[in-house]
């Protein structure tokens, strides 16, 4: 694209750092950066075309418009640049892969019983966090090993120590009991500590702890005591045997390398933490393609420390990132105190970037070997899926509908959505039924495929996932609900997308115009696809349905209780857990709940 268009506005660019973000003529985010002149990083991009990479070719002729944001400085802007790309996710940044959805270990270490649990959300309400991991199977390990090592608590429940008998897990010595009084506070505090501890590397500290506990309970003749501190050591130093002593400097640090395919980048991080490398994880960078490694390595160090709740003293790294310096102070004052990103060429601290190196050479080879197998599995079921319902394009992105309710009562709605074969769940929808009264399944899929076709069609301003028309709308249903869906359709002036529904009982898929079902082999994967499209919007419906359901249920049920408002319902239900529990309580207990 020529400069001339944008002459103008390029003119009147200010010479200082700021952020800025170029946009299509439907006004979405192509891509946002930074720069320390915002007028001559911006009046490079409408230069000669050949001088610039494929990709930003191909990005400066979508350009429809561009704005800017002045800082004060460099830093302000690299924040900026961070946080604007986590929002609109811009097709040609490089990004983390979902990365809005990290999930963590979080502590409230200032409730009386602490728990630890899992989360997706980092508040600053004064509680620990650790983290972020690179999927939910990591942290549930991590979980279900710090429930194996310490006795804390995984139930919700109010603790009053009054409880008349123990959980499951007290039995089997996965809880110490503060619900019915076998602990107390400070001793329960004493376990959380451990676990922050053995969090933050320090096992060796915790086993110390634990030989003290264990020595003196011994010594209060407390051999019951002594005896299960003694196996809870044992655990804890099974554990810490089996981590690799990789550092004799015993320091705390980070090393990052990566390795680049065509169009992704795959990072490997391992934490080291006094010496010892006690975890690992591996996360897929997007948007990478005629990228350098110092910009690869840049975006996800910006993107995945702006978010982590430890930044370690020292970040050994395989290539010096882009805006090195820039990046070191803001990590440093993200952290409080210095830290330190190196590029290590000898000795002991550059084994370890090159076994890092390799473990994501690897990585990445078994990442495009398994992406490849799904593509062809995934292009043979698409092909089956077009032939045999005759459709006119390739059902690349196939959305289906499903409705849930119980004789017309908290009626919902599922959108789920496949994308060459593998679920697209950042456009999956739901729907609460709001204009049908009773049972009538063909009313509701109206409304819903109405209210999703309807933003389309221009009645609101589609974004996102509203905006992607499908290739094939697929219906959970019979013939009847295949009827239904059309004239939704049509009613939505989207009459053209390919529509049909596939019937449970005997894997009938009807199409308009044919009076015999559509019958797919039982083998074949273009009805496996089908298949698994349905049972996608089955389950989203499903899931939906049972939570509608459970809130209404708790509320009719209390509501028609004289006195008792929001938050004495909620107070109660927060000491009782269910209906049943409030109902079978005695008077006293009632009674002794706050308000």
């Amino acid at each position: 694209m020529e400069a001339r268009p944008f002459e103008e506005q390029l003119k009147a660019l200010p010479q200082r750092p700021g952020v800025y973000i170029f946009r299509d003529a439907s006004g979405m985010v192509l891509y946002v950066g930074k720069a320390a002149n915002l007028r001559s990083r911006v009046r490079s991009y409408f230069g000669d075309p050949e001088a610039l990479p494929p990709k930003l070719q191909r990005m400066v002729s979508r350009i429809g418009d561009f704005e800017v944001f002045v800082t004060d400085a460099e830093q302000e802007a690299l924040i900026l640049e961070c946080n604007l790309i986590k929002k609109h996710r811009p097709r040609y940044n490089v990004r983390l892969k979902d990365d809005k959805t990290y999930p963590y270990l979080k502590i409230n270490v200032k409730d009386d019983w602490p728990r630890v649990f899992i989360t997706r959300r980092v508040e600053q309400d004064g509680s620990r966090y650790f983290g972020p991991y690179a999927s939910a199977g990591s942290v549930r390990r991590t979980l279900s090993l710090l429930k194996q090592l310490f006795p804390f608590r995984s139930c919700r429940k109010e603790i009053t120590g009054n409880e008349r008998r123990p959980c499951l897990e007290y039995y089997i010595n996965r809880c110490a009991g503060p619900c019915v009084g076998e602990i107390s506070r400070e001793d329960y505090h004493q376990i959380i500590e451990q676990v922050i501890m053995f969090l933050e590397g320090r096992q060796e500290g915790v086993a110390r702890e634990l030989r003290r506990e264990m020595e003196a309970a011994a010594g209060r003749l407390d051999y019951e005591r002594a005896a299960a501190l003694r196996d809870q050591l044992r655990a804890v130093e099974s554990v810490t045997e089996r981590q690799k002593i990789t550092s004799v400097e015993r320091e705390d640090q980070d090393v990052i390398a990566m390795a680049q395919g065509r169009d992704q980048a795959y990072v490997e991080v391992f934490f080291i933490r006094n010496g010892k490398l006690i975890d690992r994880d591996s996360y897929i960078l997007q948007g990478t393609q005629d990228e350098g490694p110092w910009q690869v390595i840049a975006g996800f160090l910006n993107q995945f420390y702006s978010s982590a709740a430890y930044i370690p003293p020292l970040i050994l790294l395989q290539h010096y990132p882009e805006d090195f310096y820039i990046i070191e102070e803001w990590l440093s004052d993200r952290k409080g105190e210095r830290v330190r990103l190196r590029v290590p060429f000898r000795g002991e601290k550059r084994r370890l970037v090159d076994m890092v190196a390799e473990n994501a050479r690897h990585g990445l080879e078994q990442t495009v070997a398994r992406r490849a197998s799904q593509a062809e599995v995934a292009s043979e079921a698409i092909e089956q899926v077009q032939r045999g319902l005759n459709l006119p394009r390739a059902p690349h992105r196939i959305e289906c509908y499903d409705i849930s309710d119980i004789s017309g009562r908290s009626a919902v709605g599922s959108m789920a959505v496949l994308e060459d074969g593998q679920p697209r769940k950042a456009h999956y929808r739901r729907f609460r039924i709001k204009t049908v009264a009773g049972a009538d399944d063909y009313a509701m899929m109206q409304e819903v495929l109405k209210r999703r076709f309807g933003r389309a069609a221009g009645r609101e301003k589609a974004e996102g996932a509203w905006a992607v028309m499908p290739d094939l709308v697929l219906i959970d249903g019979g013939l009847g609900h295949l009827n239904a869906a059309r004239q939704a359709l049509e009613a939505a002036g989207v009459e053209s997308i390919p529509v049909a529904s596939i019937a449970k009982e005997n894997e009938q898929i009807f199409t308009p115009g044919r009076a015999e079902p559509v019958v797919l082999p039982r083998d074949s994967a273009g009805l496996d696809l089908l298949q698994r499209a349905r049972d996608e919007a089955h389950r989203f419906a499903v899931g939906y349905h049972r939570r509608v359901r459970s809130r209404e249920s708790l509320t009719s049920a209390l509501d028609g209780v004289p006195g008792i408002g929001p938050k004495r319902r909620w107070a109660l239900l927060r000491r009782f857990g269910l209906v049943r529990g409030i109902r079978d309580a005695s008077l006293d207990d009632i009674a002794a709940v706050p308000g």
